[in-house]
């Protein structure tokens, strides 16, 4: 009987545990159509992971993410700053899309220009981009 309850305390002890692990991983964004993951310490080694199933799963398994984006088919700009308690810092347009470089209540952040971003939104006819802290590579 003492040993079942050892086993018992030990089982729970690390669901406790891996349940501390894993609420961390938690996705920046949900419902998009794909998800990429910046892993490195600097977006001069950054290597991009991306999926679109399973992106929590895979979060899961990688040790040093740095940021993280998703990309969406359309998306109310306005209601997802909202949404991120998102304020844009600076504006940027392009021939081909408008970024909104924004400080909001998310884990990653980058200094750009003198400011603190957190958040970038890259607004193009056929697909709008979030990042956090900002999109890295291409875009």
């Amino acid at each position: 009987m003492r040993f079942l309850k050892l086993v018992t305390i030990t089982l729970l002890a690390g669901v406790v545990i891996a349940a501390i692990a894993i609420l961390p991983a938690r996705l920046c964004f949900n419902d998009a159509s794909a998800y990429t993951f910046f892993c490195g310490d600097t977006s001069k080694n950054c290597r991009e992971i991306s999926t679109k199933d399973n992106a929590d799963l895979l979060k899961l398994t990688l040790s040093d993410v740095c940021g993280e984006s998703a990309v969406y088919d359309e998306l109310d700009v306005g209601a997802f700053l909202k949404s991120v308690n998102g304020k844009i810092i600076f504006t940027e347009t392009l021939s081909d899309s408008v970024n909104y470089y924004c400080t909001a209540s998310l884990p990653y952040s980058v200094k750009l220009y003198g400011e603190e971003i957190n958040l970038h939104i890259c607004v193009k006819a056929a697909s709008v981009t979030v990042a956090s802290p900002i999109i890295f590579g291409g875009y």
